[in-house]
């Protein structure tokens, strides 16, 4: 009886440190990703890429050991091969053109850079004061053509 009661007392103590351990943490742990996710057109361009190389390197491969074997369907797998490197090297590039082109599209934020920003700031600091530098602080000089010139309310000194 000894044994019965110590057995079921360690597989009750062990099952209780297990549940223990996954109810404080959970089954699924969300972590950021480290990368953004890619665009759809060109998410779905990586796909198609990835499976038309992985058809073409089952097809050399077969390829191959029906080379080693001897056996008359060589010939067309190779000629079905050199197809499918062709079509593949078309995949990839499509990935690569779909990219540069959603890049070009959308991937431009028209958000200048702190660095941008601060030298533009610079620059309109230096213009200002070389204008007040210039420039008497009387304020705006009228326009002698302009629309309020002919209504002899203002003077055009």
């Amino acid at each position: 009886m000894s044994s019965d009661a110590g057995g079921a007392g360690v597989s009750a103590g062990a099952g209780a440190g297990a549940d223990a351990d996954t109810g404080d943490r959970g089954l699924w742990v969300e972590e950021p990703a480290r990368r953004r996710r890619m665009p759809d057109p060109v998410r779905t361009s990586a796909v198609r890429a990835m499976l038309i190389v992985a058809v073409t390197l089952t097809q050399a491969t077969i390829t191959f050991f029906l080379t080693l074997s001897g056996s008359w369907l060589a010939l067309p797998m190779g000629l079905g091969a050199i197809a499918g490197t062709i079509v593949a090297t078309w995949g990839v590039l499509d990935v690569w053109i779909t990219r540069q082109t959603w890049n070009q599209r959308y991937g431009v934020l028209s958000e200048p850079s702190s660095t941008a920003r601060r030298r533009r700031r610079e620059a309109r600091r230096a213009a200002r004061t070389a204008r007040t530098a210039r420039e008497p602080a009387a304020g705006r000089i009228p326009r002698e053509d302009g629309p309020l010139a002919a209504s002899g309310r203002y003077s055009t000194r």
